[in-house]
């Protein structure tokens, strides 16, 4: 898998879609975050730019990354038209590659799953060093397929959330793991259709930069 083949797929996966006007956050963001003090955010595979645009408006400085250029555009111009553009900043990272610059009090990773090659771990990894003293990493994975999944009847396992953090493979004495369990939920797809997923949820948090920390 090189740059230009993850691009091309998830370009031509968003260019055959209606581009959001109003794209709602995920639900597991909203609920973890509500109560933390704005500051620096980095949303990993940013996709129609809901999380995004809700993390600034409750006042965060939010940079939104993702491999297609497609949606990296529309977020942009999504921001200035609702007045965010100097709250969010849109980049296109492949990570397997790049890593956008900078540390940060929150990484939030949805649904970050692709059916072309992807370290998951070493970018996770990479998101966790990433953070500030009490920063947060929030990973939610897909538990479960939905009917309208672009990997439905793909035979993908999904790990649960213990897994993620020891493939993560963070030190105990720089970080800590905060909440590792799954919840359920109601999914809306095309067309108004809706039904039931489970979310695997993983919150990790920085106690300490730490000069040994690795």
């Amino acid at each position: 898998m090189n740059t230009t083949e993850a691009a091309t797929f998830w370009d031509g996966f968003y260019a055959d879609r209606t581009a959001a006007t109003e794209p709602r956050p995920n639900l597991r963001l909203t609920e973890t975050v509500t109560d933390l003090p704005p500051g620096d955010a980095l949303d990993l595979g940013c996709g129609e730019g809901g999380d995004a645009l809700w993390l600034a408006r409750q006042g965060w400085r939010v940079t939104a990354v993702d491999v297609s250029g497609v949606v990296a555009e529309r977020l942009a111009r999504l921001a200035r038209a609702h007045g965010l553009e100097e709250r969010i900043t849109a980049e296109r990272h492949d990570l397997n590659e790049t890593f956008p610059q900078g540390g940060f009090d929150l990484v939030s990773a949805h649904y970050l799953h692709t059916p072309l090659d992807l370290d998951r771990s070493a970018v996770l990894r990479t998101a966790a060093h990433a953070l500030r003293p009490d920063g947060r990493l929030l990973v939610v994975d897909h538990g479960s397929s939905a009917p309208w999944s672009w990997d439905r009847g793909s035979g993908t396992r999904y790990p649960t959330p213990d897994e993620v953090a020891a493939d993560i493979g963070l030190d105990a004495r720089w970080w800590t793991v905060e909440r590792a369990d799954t919840a359920r939920r109601t999914a809306t797809g095309p067309g108004g259709r809706t039904a039931e997923v489970v979310d695997h949820i993983l919150i990790i948090r920085r106690t300490t930069h730490g000069d040994d920390a690795s």
